[in-house]
């Protein structure tokens, strides 16, 4: 897998220097079986991510505006000290995130799929939280808020999807599949969380 062709100062999915996931693709097809994540839900992300890519900056509006709301989730984002949002941090994290709702739609679950996976739970961790952006912000994401944060992130895709006439059905399809998307790699992200050999 060869990274997207994308200019995202930070993103480095498909970068062959990321150090690759200990978890084995064995382990992976049983994460997704426990999820019911099967090739109809590859399917539905296929459709949903063509739906959603004119529509990127209105739905990370939506999720800006979330955490904006909530001032313990923008604490991730303020000036460790002054406590002064930081705004390049913001709109570098946003970029990459826009990027994210593509991959999520449309990235086959491979080596460097899973290796991009631990890197961006390391981002969120103590071990490596701040370090791509060079920026003083919150040390450390909570494991809480991270896994927390896949209601939001699901819920509020649902509109989106209904916005070009598709069935209820093939909504319906499309909001399990990205929510199944979104949990799994949240409990991907929370491997840095976790003590060896618990995960």
């Amino acid at each position: 897998m060869t990274a997207p062709a994308t200019a995202i100062p930070g993103y480095r999915y498909g970068d062959p220097a990321l150090a690759p996931s200990p978890l084995t693709p064995a382990e992976l097809a049983e994460l997704e079986a426990s999820l019911l994540f099967g090739p109809e839900d590859v399917a539905a992300l296929k459709r949903a991510g063509a739906i959603v890519a004119d529509r990127i900056e209105a739905i990370l509006d939506v999720w800006y505006g979330f955490v904006a709301s909530q001032p313990h989730l923008l604490a991730a984002f303020r000036e460790h000290g002054t406590g002064e949002p930081i705004g390049a941090y913001l709109a570098a994290v946003r970029a990459r995130f826009g990027q994210w709702i593509l991959d999520t739609c449309t990235a086959p679950h491979d080596a460097a799929w899973l290796a991009w996976q631990d890197e961006i739970g390391r981002r969120h961790h103590r071990s490596g939280k701040n370090r791509t952006d060079g920026v003083n912000a919150a040390p450390h994401i909570p494991l809480r808020h991270l896994l927390a944060l896949v209601m939001p992130i699901s819920l509020t895709m649902r509109p989106f999807l209904a916005e070009t006439g598709a069935t209820p059905a093939e909504v319906d399809a499309m909001h399990a599949a990205w929510t199944k998307a979104v949990l799994l790699q949240a409990i991907l992200w929370a491997r840095p969380y976790v003590a060896a050999g618990d995960f």
